[in-house]
């Protein structure tokens, strides 16, 4: 089975769909990117690109609400906090500070660009 995501003009994902290995095979029966998105694209219209399930490719597999990041190859969560820096190699988001390593609770705080200690769940 080949995994697609749907992408809109911002390159979100909205959609992840499976289809059968056949429909992503040329006339040898070898697997081609570009067959599969295309059939995806005559099924349901819009921008396809292929993820993968085990993460072998992309760096991870696809979900709704995340970007795919072309100049990374790469499906990238969303930015979760203003200031976050985009780690180009693991595609990860990383704080600008990195959080204590104390064994204390912290959140990030987004009005100081910094961690925060906290109390831990109950």
């Amino acid at each position: 089975m080949a995994h697609f995501a749907k992408l809109n003009e911002q390159n979100e994902v909205t959609e992840v769909i499976v289809i059968s290995n056949q429909d992503t095979s040329d006339a040898s029966g070898v697997e081609k990117e570009y067959i599969g998105a295309a059939y995806c694209e005559r099924l349901l219209g819009g921008r396809w690109v292929q993820t993968s399930y085990n993460s072998n490719f992309r760096k991870r597999y696809a979900g709704k609400g995340m970007i795919y990041n072309e100049d990374l190859d790469a499906f990238v969560y969303a930015k979760p906090h203003e200031g976050w820096i985009l780690n180009e190699t693991t595609a990860e988001w990383e704080a600008p500070v990195p959080m204590p390593d104390d064994g204390k609770f912290y959140v990030w705080d987004d009005a100081t660009l910094n961690w925060v200690e906290t109390t831990p769940p109950e």
